[in-house]
């Protein structure tokens, strides 16, 4: 537990409700002084899957919900989304807010582990991102990865379901199916971290909650900048 010199107002992107009370906990077990905002829209991902992450509707979508943040004070945005994520970072650039995608602490850790990467991913539409993700910042480590994305088929009809064990337990077992073929996995979205409570395999299997958490809390905030 720490806590920051400056109280921070963290806001969550999120786009399913069940993130709500994981990251709220995160925050206040890493720093009781942070408080955080939140707003949840499941139609940003929807969207986003039917469209992509380019459509105008879809762009807009993302850039109100950081406004809506942002003007309720947040000192930074983490988007939890692994699907919409790439394009939130674009856009907080765009109108000076400080955000993060929830994967990209997770990446940059990847990469330092090793250069075999699997990463296991529920939905279509958060392998793109999260391949160019680990990429580039492959590129900037100086690091030549091989990188393999399978799909855990079955996981998110159960997530969607409402069947959270269900979900968990397929994750985990192709988990275990990965064997020896990786240095590392990555666990793509933020709602498959519970599964690696599940496992026991002889190689790290890294989760973005905790790793974007301690990641938004220990940087600087834009507002304190001089």
């Amino acid at each position: 537990m720490r806590q920051t010199d400056l109280m921070v107002t963290v806001g969550f992107l999120h786009t399913s409700p069940v993130h709500v009370p994981v990251f709220d906990g995160l925050v206040a077990a890493a720093d009781p002084s942070a408080t955080t905002l939140t707003v949840v829209d499941a139609e940003l991902l929807d969207a986003a899957r039917r469209l992509g992450t380019s459509d105008v509707g879809v762009f807009a979508g993302i850039e109100h919900a950081i406004r809506e943040l942002a003007d309720g004070g947040a000192d930074r945005v983490v988007c939890t989304c692994s699907t919409i994520g790439d394009a939130a970072e674009v856009i907080g650039r765009r109108i000076g807010v400080d955000v993060t995608r929830v994967d990209r602490a997770m990446a940059e850790r990847a990469v330092a582990v090793g250069e075999r990467i699997v990463v296991l991913v529920t939905l279509e539409s958060t392998i793109e991102p999260t391949i160019d993700l680990l990429r580039s910042v492959a590129r900037a480590s100086g690091v030549p990865p091989s990188l393999r994305a399978i799909m855990v088929e079955g996981a998110w009809a159960c997530f969607a379901a409402g069947d959270l064990d269900g979900h968990h337990a397929l994750v985990a077992a192709a988990i275990r199916r990965v064997g020896d073929e990786a240095d590392v996995v990555v666990l793509a979205q933020a709602s498959m971290a519970p599964a690696a409570d599940l496992v026991d395999v002889g190689f790290p299997v890294l989760i973005s909650p905790t790793l974007a958490v301690d990641g938004l809390l220990d940087a600087p905030s834009a507002s304190s900048d001089p």
